[in-house]
């Protein structure tokens, strides 16, 4: 998959899965970012789709990473003032789709995925949510995970 650009909010430091840490932490900025409206904010987006992502790994799913929230843009876009911006590189992708209900089916495919043998890079890994996703009772998720090539 080809490099894209992401304007949206970066979580401040940095979060694990620790004892539920990234849980709290990655739920209070999914909280900011629909208080705040970020996605109206956003300028130039290329659908309305959201990216979550985890990178800036430390080591692997147990240590220190970073996380972002955002919407795609074309690459010229400036970011505003009070927003954030993440470029995502040109990576090889494993694909895995959650379905079901929210929040649990996203958790099970993760706690799958750290249980797999993939042979995972730990760059960034991104969670799509689109229309697909607006039921929650029903919603389909598609999450990318950077793979070795």
């Amino acid at each position: 998959m080809k490099s894209f650009k992401l304007i949206g909010l970066k979580l401040q430091g940095k979060t694990k899965n620790e004892n539920g840490q990234s849980g709290k932490d990655c739920g209070e900025l999914w909280q900011k970012f629909e208080t705040e409206k970020i996605a109206e904010q956003v300028p130039n987006k290329l659908s309305d789709a959201v990216y979550a992502v985890y990178y800036n790994y430390e080591s692997d799913e147990k240590g220190l990473f970073s996380y972002f929230i955002g919407c795609k843009v074309e690459d010229t876009t400036v970011k505003p003032a009070n927003l954030d911006e993440l470029i995502i590189p040109e990576q090889t992708y494993h694909k895995e789709t959650a379905k079901g209900q929210m929040t649990g089916c996203i958790t099970e495919v993760w706690e799958k995925i750290w249980r797999s043998e993939l042979n995972r890079k730990f760059g960034f890994d991104f969670e799509v949510y689109d229309e697909r996703s607006h039921n929650w009772e029903n919603a389909e998720v598609d999450i990318y995970l950077s793979v070795k090539d």
